[in-house]
């Protein structure tokens, strides 16, 4: 059984603002603070001192107290909007869990993590946590760059990866065309994909030892390499599905949510396309009611990025 691990400098700077927060706007000086807390003042010091550096709180230099400060009005208005587009997602979701008798989710990316922020399907079938994070960084997070700005792309290509990938270039490249043009992404995981995909939940894989995330790395495919293009899609064939993807849209068409439908088994390529219209209508439904539009390309992402 896995050991939660506890940072208590952490621990004791989350207190802090959670001490102010149930202040409710009370100004609180550095002596009382410390003592609320049961923490030593130099310790409250050096942490009030890098939250006010921060804008997380703001020190009155004539009473020399302290509360929370701006940096906190833009977190929360971020959460607030990525819950409310959950939310939002959940109702255009339902009739599609419902119909295929499968889980659909509804995930974004927030600050530096992918988060699942809301799922509906059939009780006790549900195979995502509402809550998960996962890093956004190669080989995860591809589809959430997919359909946004090209530098957008860009920027999540260049990240340093995770995992130890490879990448085909020329692939990579028909991928981004083939989803943009249909507007969803196809794919298809392992067994052993799967099992891994749920392990990296919450897992900070850049504190692996190299040996350990080479050895890792050799189970993950090369990016993209798991997303079906068009072509390969047989209408009468069946084909072995994961999940089905469709990007909703921010006013300023940037990606703003993934609307995921869980498949799991094998359907014919004709099934595919039927799903992932019926997707894409959910997404565009939930593109207009968060005030969305979809972005006008005036180029397509080619995948030139360094890694």
């Amino acid at each position: 059984m896995a050991v939660a691990r506890h940072s208590p400098p952490t621990e004791r700077v989350i207190a802090v603002l959670d001490h102010f927060v149930a202040a409710r706007g009370r100004r609180i000086g550095l002596s009382a603070l410390a003592r609320e807390l049961g923490i030593s003042k130099p310790t409250c010091l050096g942490i009030v001192t890098g939250l006010t550096a921060a804008g997380y709180l703001v020190r009155d230099p004539r009473t020399l107290t302290y509360g929370l400060g701006p940096a906190l009005v833009a977190a929360g208005r971020v959460a607030q909007q990525s819950f409310v587009a959950g939310d939002v997602a959940r109702r255009h979701l339902a009739p599609l869990a419902e119909r295929y008798g499968s889980t659909c989710v509804a995930s974004g990316v927030v600050g530096e993590e992918i988060m699942l922020l809301d799922a509906v399907g059939p009780s006790g079938a549900t195979p995502v946590r509402v809550g998960e994070r996962y890093p956004f960084a190669p080989p995860s997070g591809l589809m959430y760059v997919l359909w946004g700005p090209d530098e957008a792309f860009d920027r999540w290509l260049a990240k340093e990866p995770m995992l130890p990938v490879r990448m085909d270039r020329e692939h990579l490249r028909a991928v981004v065309e083939q989803c943009r043009a249909s507007g969803y992404l196809v794919e298809s995981l392992t067994p052993a994909g799967m099992r891994l995909h749920t392990l990296m939940a919450g897992v900070a894989t850049y504190e692996l030892p190299p040996e350990v995330r080479a050895l890792v790395g050799e189970m993950v495919s090369s990016l993209g390499e798991r997303v079906y293009l068009g072509a390969e899609l047989n209408p009468r064939k069946k084909h072995p599905v994961n999940l089905i993807a469709a990007p909703a849209y921010d006013a300023d068409g940037r990606q703003e949510l993934v609307l995921t439908l869980y498949v799991g088994g094998s359907v014919t390529g004709a099934e595919i396309a039927r799903r992932g219209t019926a997707l894409v209508a959910a997404a565009d439904a939930v593109t207009a009611e968060l005030g969305g539009a979809a972005p006008v390309r005036a180029r397509r992402a080619s995948p030139s990025g360094s890694r």
